[in-house]
């Protein structure tokens, strides 16, 4: 498209001049109402619409699930002082005096899921405060690579800043019954120190992270968790479900497994990752789907293809049982550096 040059100048400086014009204009008897509402000319400062708190008005890429009855991670509550966790099938009793303030943002694209932030309450005597982050990360989803719980904590102790110290470990602890590797480390300019516990289960790392300045504080807190309650299959070693639950297998919608296949129609031209943990029935069908992160027209295009997929059954000594696993559709992330081999644990 070409301007004629002798046009241009004129209209530029028609549209600079607009507001001076229309001052002038005003100023000579042509007074124009000036708006009610926004605007530079406004004679309100103050907006008789406010946007609601707490409301998301634009939605982004979200967790959501195709029923509400299925347990999912992000699904655990605090109730009569208690965390309890029906997808991992763990119960946690808070410490006198202490709460949960604050829900936990949605799940990330990752698959990092903060279930629970345990803080003390107003009513707390002591002369230091403290924090508990309950967490979980999704094995299928990480993009360090990590193949279980023990790596992923040789990731994290590999690369913390150089702020920090490691004061212990990574070393194989038991608590409540069950295996965990704990990591202790310290800022020393901020006088912070963190404990942390973590064990496995369905094939997710779930965490517990102390921190407080009172090491005696971080002492008992660490004590309680030996009363909390968590299913059998919880460890280092095991955390891959069964019994209950479905057996949780990487990768298992492969090829090799899927008898019929409908890839989901998406028309959108986003470039987000999606991961998607999904059940298999008995039957081999998608009996559950959980999407951590996805627009709602994506994860619909993505329902609507999965539930015409089909799987052979799984069998464990020799009977068919459900299946859990991931699937990333969308842009799959750029994976961190590999992680420190499961020999760097100490026992």
């Amino acid at each position: 498209m070409h301007f004629r040059r002798s046009r241009l100048p004129g209209f530029v400086g028609l549209l600079i001049l607009s507001p001076l014009l229309s001052l002038a204009w005003a100023g000579k008897g042509h007074a124009q109402a000036a708006p009610q509402n926004g605007g530079d000319f406004s004679q309100q400062l103050h907006p008789t619409k406010k946007v609601p708190a707490g409301v998301i008005l634009v939605r982004g890429a979200w967790a959501s699930a195709s029923d509400s009855v299925t347990p999912v991670p992000e699904g655990g509550q605090v109730t009569d002082n208690v965390y309890s966790n029906p997808y991992f099938g763990l119960t946690y009793a808070l410490s006198p005096d202490w709460i949960k303030k604050y829900d936990g943002p949605p799940p990330s694209d990752s698959g990092y899921y903060v279930l629970a932030q345990i803080q003390p309450a107003d009513t707390f005597k002591g002369p230091n405060r403290g924090s508990v982050l309950i967490a979980a990360e999704d094995l299928f989803f990480t993009p360090t690579g990590a193949r279980n719980t023990q790596e992923l904590i040789n990731f994290t102790r590999s690369n913390l800043q150089a702020d920090y110290q490691v004061t212990q470990g990574p070393t194989e602890v038991r608590f409540a019954g069950h295996s965990f590797v704990r990591l202790d480390y310290v800022a020393p300019v901020a006088g912070l120190h963190w404990h942390v516990l973590a064990t496995q289960i369905r094939c997710h790392m779930v965490q517990f992270v102390f921190t407080s300045r009172d090491t005696k504080l971080l002492a008992r807190l660490i004590q309680d968790t030996g009363e909390m309650k968590l299913p059998g299959e919880a460890g280092l070693t095991q955390g891959t479900g069964g019994g209950d639950v479905p057996v949780c297998i990487r990768n298992y919608a492969s090829d090799e497994r899927i008898i019929e296949k409908v890839e989901p129609i998406l028309t959108d031209r986003r470039f987000n990752p999606i991961p998607v943990r999904v059940i298999i029935d008995k039957q081999g069908k998608v009996k559950h789907i959980h999407f951590l992160s996805a627009f709602p027209e994506q994860a619909q295009g993505i329902t609507d293809a999965l539930r015409q997929w089909r799987f052979k059954p799984y069998l464990r000594d020799g009977q068919p049982v459900e299946v859990e696993t991931g699937i990333m559709f969308g842009r799959t992330p750029r994976p961190s550096s590999p992680p420190a081999t499961a020999a760097a644990i100490g026992r």
